[in-house]
């Protein structure tokens, strides 16, 4: 599974400062993408970049935003996941 390089936002509320995440977001999942796809090129399976992925992520997030915080956001994946927020294959209407 190749990684896309796009990254599709909604409008913020504070568009200047909203307009330069989603710059930074698009730059960073552009890195994240050639990475990725440089390791499947070299065998690496999708299931262990997956998987390596999410303990870097959340890691991360732990670390900036505290393990309260970041398990609150966790918890409410199920439902994003089940209404199709991270399905590439969705369509928008």
């Amino acid at each position: 599974m190749k990684l896309s390089k796009t990254l599709k936002g909604d409008n913020g509320s504070i568009e200047r400062l909203a307009e330069a995440e989603r710059e930074e977001r698009q730059v960073a999942l552009e890195y994240i993408a050639e990475a990725w796809n440089t390791a499947e090129d070299d065998g690496i399976a999708t299931e262990a970049l997956a998987h390596a992925s999410l303990f870097a992520a959340i890691t991360s997030l732990v670390e900036h935003h505290g393990e309260t915080a970041i398990a609150e956001l966790i918890a409410t994946l199920p439902d994003r996941i089940q209404a199709g927020e991270y399905s590439l294959s969705r369509s928008l209407q």
